[in-house]
């Protein structure tokens, strides 16, 4: 008589998430099927690493929307030097400082900038698409929106300097995250109240996982414009202020902020 096969649990699992989990075994190790395509995650995730950024592509997706896009680079001169420096993505070159001042229209009530970050595959996936869904929202408001940003080898915090330079009050900052093994097109978006240069990350508010396998543009957005109002109408961002965007979503009133 054979002996009944009693089902691994995990397995049914599997389909409720990209975690590596109920891989099986082959003796004493992973069957080659896992092994082969551990080893693509992992090349897929140094690829969007090393890509070269397309931002000539990115400001012209962002110019069809009807909105002018100025491109700036870093103090970092290459990707090389931005990956092991990374104080010097989180500062504009002189050419990018100049180009900014050159652009300045006055002052605004937000500036958009799009950073390659850590996966340049993020953001030519998804930042225009976000923006396109983000600008209703942003119209409705009416607020002054300033040129929006191209940021070639740059880190969340050059977000302040371009900000202060256009005299925002608010900057949302689009870059793409550090990839996962099962994320190598996530993109982040980092909004700051009133950014000036020597801001740390605790004055700001993150949306992440933007991509197509977590959160969708439409709810992004939806997060977005919330922090932007909020922001706007408390003067403040970080920690101490709270994503309570699903309450205003289902329509119950939040409670006053505290201090």
């Amino acid at each position: 008589m054979s002996t009944p096969v009693t089902p691994d649990p995990w397995t049914a699992l599997r389909r409720h998430t990209p975690a590596r989990i109920a891989l099986g075994r082959s003796g004493s190790s992973l069957p080659t099927s896992e092994v082969l395509a551990f080893a693509l995650a992992h090349a897929q995730a140094r690829d969007a690493v090393h890509a070269a950024f397309d931002a000539e592509g990115v400001a012209a997706a962002i110019e069809a929307l009807g909105m002018p896009a100025t491109i700036v680079d870093s103090a970092a001169p290459d990707r090389a030097t931005y990956l092991r420096r990374p104080d010097l993505g989180r500062a504009l070159s002189d050419a990018g400082r100049a180009a900014l001042v050159a652009s300045a229209r006055g002052a605004c009530d937000l500036a958009i900038v799009v950073a390659d970050g850590l996966s340049c595959a993020a953001v030519h996936a998804h930042a225009a698409p976000l923006v396109e869904t983000l600008l209703p929202a942003v119209r409705a408001a009416g607020w002054r929106l300033g040129p929006v940003v191209i940021a070639r080898q740059a880190r969340v915090a050059l977000g302040d300097e371009v900000g202060a330079l256009l005299g925002a009050r608010l900057v949302i900052l689009l870059v793409g995250e550090r990839p996962g093994l099962s994320s190598p097109d996530s993109l982040g978006a980092y909004i700051t109240f009133e950014p000036r240069v020597g801001r740390t990350d605790a004055e700001r508010n993150c949306v992440s996982n933007i991509r197509g396998e977590g959160l969708s543009y439409e709810a992004a957005a939806f997060k977005l414009a919330w922090h932007a109002r909020e922001a706007l109408r408390l003067g403040l961002t970080g920690v101490a202020l709270k994503d309570e965007s699903d309450t205003a979503l289902l329509g119950v009133s939040s409670p006053p902020p505290v201090g």
